[in-house]
């Protein structure tokens, strides 16, 4: 049998919003698209792709997470080469940085939906 990671998925109330953030932050091109699922590529290859998901009662996760709050189930790590350029980028594009950063090398932002993503530089 073989198998490959054909996606990740993000739930969110506003799928086309969410995609068109994420398009302009990876330079990923529209898919497939219609009001509830929205599915982004690489410009150079098909698959894995990020797509996004109709979910009416999303709930931001708390970072970090104490004891009763909506714990992070995944986030996106994103590499970069200019970690100050990028994150400036990020947030010209909605992104909000979270005030506690574990790392020096590594910033942990949200997206305009509540999303927790990292940039890195690499070997961070």
């Amino acid at each position: 049998m073989t198998t490959s990671l054909a996606a990740i998925v993000l739930g969110t109330p506003e799928p086309l919003a969410l995609a068109d953030f994420y398009s302009a932050l990876l330079g990923w091109e529209v898919a497939d698209r219609d009001h509830d699922w929205v599915r982004l590529r690489a410009p150079e290859r098909e698959r894995p792709s990020l797509s996004f998901q109709l979910e009416k009662n999303h709930r931001r996760p708390a970072w970090p997470a104490g004891p009763d709050d909506q714990q992070p189930l995944a986030h996106l790590d994103i590499q970069v080469d200019d970690l100050a350029a990028e994150t400036e980028r990020a947030c010209a594009l909605g992104a909000t940085v979270e005030e506690h950063q574990p790392q020096d090398d590594v910033r942990v932002l949200r997206d305009p939906h509540g999303h927790l993503f990292c940039l890195f530089l690499q070997g961070a």
